[in-house]
């Protein structure tokens, strides 16, 4: 089959277009035949090297965290989906590789896909609704009344974050640029900072939570927007002993991870700190799709690229400027 490989790390290195073997079907897994997947600022980070401690992948590996399609095949033990059903799913992260014709899956990670979406629209959901359900509903318990901060809102997990925190009945506040402002009204978002013109930490206040997926310095300044008590959950690091463990990390990445965090979790006094690396879960995602189908969310798309231009569709992605999600065809 034809796949998107990376052959070797490199930042901003190109992916390779060549032939895999179609990937092997396990008792509990569903065979995929892939009509999109959506592209993520994960895969560049993992075509860059920056994951290689706590991700150590054996190359080459074919990229791709994303994807919506239609089972083929399943295994023996399968008995949630059969041939013939439209599904999604962000596999395991163990077990990536969407950019591809065809890819296995634990059926314990998959979910129908929402009658209301394409193809290439389902292909925009799994990571990024799993990331904000995983934030804001397990990490966060975000109840009704409660103020959220959610960065850079206009971005994949920013857009599906913002609609999922406004369904909970919580008052949300993001951060995002003037092109962009419009974009996060329509989502819902009660108060927008356009961080061209103003600190968001001068702005905003008593927040019980953060969820960044920025730098250290937005880190470090949303600590001022929280209340006593309140959570402050990044996506983008640093990890903490807590993903250590939960990784099943030995001692010595352990110990980096506290030196990585040190940092931010001193500074965080009254504050809980802690990392976030979305797992896959169909069940999650099977609750997610409920809430796209009642029209409760809608997934939000910058462009959609053809399977040959999947090298494009990440350099566009690094740009940091895609309004939601990018998504490459593959049937």
């Amino acid at each position: 089959m034809k796949s998107f490989l990376v052959d070797r790390y490199a930042k901003g290195g190109a992916l390779r277009l060549g032939e895999t073997p179609e990937p092997e079907l396990r008792e509990n897994d569903v065979m995929v035949e892939i009509h999109a997947a959506g592209v993520n600022p994960l895969d560049n980070k993992l075509r860059d090297g920056e994951f290689k401690l706590i991700l150590p992948y054996r190359l080459p590996l074919v990229l791709g965290n994303d994807v919506a399609g239609v089972v083929v095949r399943v295994g023996a033990k399968v008995r949630q989906f059969k041939p013939g059903d439209a599904v999604y799913a962000r596999p395991a992260q163990d077990r990536i590789g969407t950019f591809a014709e065809y890819i296995a899956i634990d059926e314990a990670d998959i979910a129908m896909k929402p009658t209301n979406l394409t193809m290439e629209e389902a292909a925009s959901v799994p990571l990024v609704a799993l990331t904000a359900w995983q934030a804001l509903v397990e990490r966060a318990n975000l109840q009704k009344g409660q103020k959220v901060l959610i960065h850079a809102g206009s971005g994949g997990v920013g857009t599906m974050a913002i609609q999922l925190a406004k369904h909970l009945g919580a008052f949300v506040a993001t951060t995002t640029s003037t092109a962009n402002i419009d974009l996060a009204n329509g989502l819902g978002a009660d108060v927008v900072v356009d961080y061209k013109h103003d600190d968001f930490e001068k702005v905003l206040q008593g927040y019980d939570v953060v969820l960044n997926s920025l730098g250290k310095d937005t880190l470090e300044k949303s600590l001022h927007v929280l209340k006593p008590g309140g959570k402050l959950i990044s996506i983008s690091g640093p990890p903490d002993p807590d993903f250590a463990r939960q990784n099943g990390s030995g001692w010595l990445l352990r110990q980096v991870m506290r030196v990585l965090s040190f940092g931010i979790r001193r500074k965080s006094k009254q504050i809980s700190y802690s990392f976030l690396f979305m797992t896959a879960n169909g069940g999650q995602l099977g609750k997610m799709t409920s809430l796209i189908e009642a029209g409760a969310i809608r997934p939000v798309i910058d462009r959609v690229f053809p399977f040959e231009k999947t090298n494009e569709a990440l350099d566009h992605v690094e740009t940091g400027r895609a309004k939601g999600k990018v998504v490459v065809t593959v049937k």
